[in-house]
């Protein structure tokens, strides 16, 4: 029974069917084609069995391997490595199939190679998942065959390895990277370094034209014999807290990735670079009750606590609870800090029913309310309207476009900061407005 399930014929086997049918079909009218067409029979059979002893004879002569990481980066290309070895004394043509998760709804994978005797083969292919969670790989199938290709032999490696997918570690590691590179700037993020007058002590340098006088260190002056000034800057380990709402707003999908999914990948990019510059990072996130809340601390280890919480945030159906977000706050969030709101509003009318609660909170926190765009809607607008359904279409995207740029002047009046962005240029976005905040020394 083993032998039979590992056993399967090759279509080139088909195609030597086919001839000799050929012949025997023939063969009605030309008589001297039925010998030779029982002979290409006889041949045939000498072959299969041929074949089957050159691919049974040696047991586990094919070895395979995948290589799979500890998790999985949501949104981004990851890289699986698989090894292949050929055991057989005798070249083999190799045909790889690997049972990828059903998320990728993929069943067309398909690799071939052609391996000399004892050779080892590496390759690699990407897969991209757009939801966080568990995801289970099936069989590594590896089937090999002779130069004779008449049948081939099944192989079946490393069944069922489950890897969970998280939030996107691998943007986090790029704009880390930036960021201890100095490289913000390229890609268009601000890194600004502001001196300030703050309670923060950094150094005692040398006077030099264009210091404030009032920062004159005397006793230094007196031990140098030359003017030395006290330099401050802005105070570091300042509270900062992403928000997310994870109600059914953000349900919402671009480019098969849902806007909570690309609030979580930003929370996370974002974190890592305010803990680099010295910051305590909070995270919160709510719809109709409250479900995570991590309070703002300085720690490098702490991000593995915000990325264990937000692989496991889910998006509701329902609207969420602004009412108990501003309870929430007042009660948990003592000191003044920046909040990062990840939300959605569609129509302005949505916006202004929650506008009571931000502006009760902006009134002691520094408030940034993100917005997405819907860059579908810029398709609408952009394309040429040839008939009067799409100047109706054209004529809707155009208001829904506008009332976007209206909830942000709306949010301007009562003093909120705002971030309106496409969903692709969040992260990069959200880290220059913290950069912006932190060199204005608005917090």
């Amino acid at each position: 029974m083993k032998f039979l399930k590992s056993l399967y014929i090759h279509k080139q086997f088909y195609i030597y069917l086919a001839v000799i049918s050929l012949c025997f079909l023939v063969s009605f009218w030309a008589t001297i084609l039925y010998p030779i067409a029982w002979i290409l029979v006889i041949v045939l059979v000498v072959l299969l069995f041929t074949d089957l002893l050159l691919l049974y004879r040696f047991k586990n002569a094919i070895s395979g391997r995948r290589v799979l990481p500890d998790k999985l980066s949501n949104s981004d290309d990851n890289l699986i490595p698989l090894t292949i070895n050929n055991h057989y004394p005798f070249k083999v043509h190799i045909d790889v199939i690997d049972e990828l998760p059903i998320q990728f709804q993929k069943r067309d994978f398909s690799y071939k190679v052609l391996l000399k005797p004892g050779e080892d083969h590496s390759f690699n292919y990407e897969v991209r998942p757009v939801e966080r969670g568990e995801y289970t790989f099936g069989n590594l199938n590896i089937y090999s065959s002779s130069h004779l290709r008449i049948v081939k032999r099944k192989y079946q490696f490393q069944n069922e390895q489950m890897v969970p997918v998280y939030p996107s570690f691998i943007q986090m590691q790029k704009y880390d990277f930036l960021a201890i590179g100095n490289h913000l700037t390229q890609i268009g993020l601000k890194k600004i370094r502001r001196i300030g007058h703050t309670s923060e002590f950094e150094q005692i340098k040398d006077y030099v034209i264009g210091d404030d006088y009032r920062t004159v260190n005397w006793k230094a002056t007196a031990k140098r014999a030359q003017l030395m000034v006290n330099q401050f800057q802005d105070e570091k380990s300042q509270p900062i807290y992403s928000i997310i709402d994870s109600g059914r707003v953000m349900k919402m999908p671009f480019n098969g990735l849902k806007l909570l999914d690309y609030s979580i990948n930003s929370t996370l990019a974002f974190s890592n670079v305010a803990l680099k510059k010295h910051d305590k990072v909070g995270l919160l996130t709510f719809s109709k009750q409250i479900e995570n809340f991590l309070p703002a601390i300085h720690k490098l280890t702490y991000l593995n606590k915000i990325l264990e919480a937000l692989y496991n945030i889910n998006t509701e159906f329902t609207d969420s609870d602004y009412g108990l977000l501003y309870a929430q706050i007042k009660r948990k969030v003592t000191h003044r800090s920046l909040l990062l709101l990840y939300t959605n509003f569609e129509h302005i009318s949505a916006l202004k029913r929650q506008l009571p609660y931000l502006q009760a909170i902006s009134k002691k926190h520094m408030l940034v309310v993100i917005l997405f765009e819907n860059t579908e809607l810029e398709t609408l607008i952009s394309a040429d309207a040839e008939d009067i359904q799409s100047i109706y279409h054209k004529t809707i995207a155009e208001k829904f476009a506008y009332e976007k740029r209206l909830m942000v002047k709306e949010l301007q009046k009562y003093g909120i900061q705002s971030i309106l962005t496409a969903p692709e240029e969040l992260t990069i976005n959200t880290i220059n407005k913290y950069l912006e905040i932190k060199a204005r020394g608005l917090l």
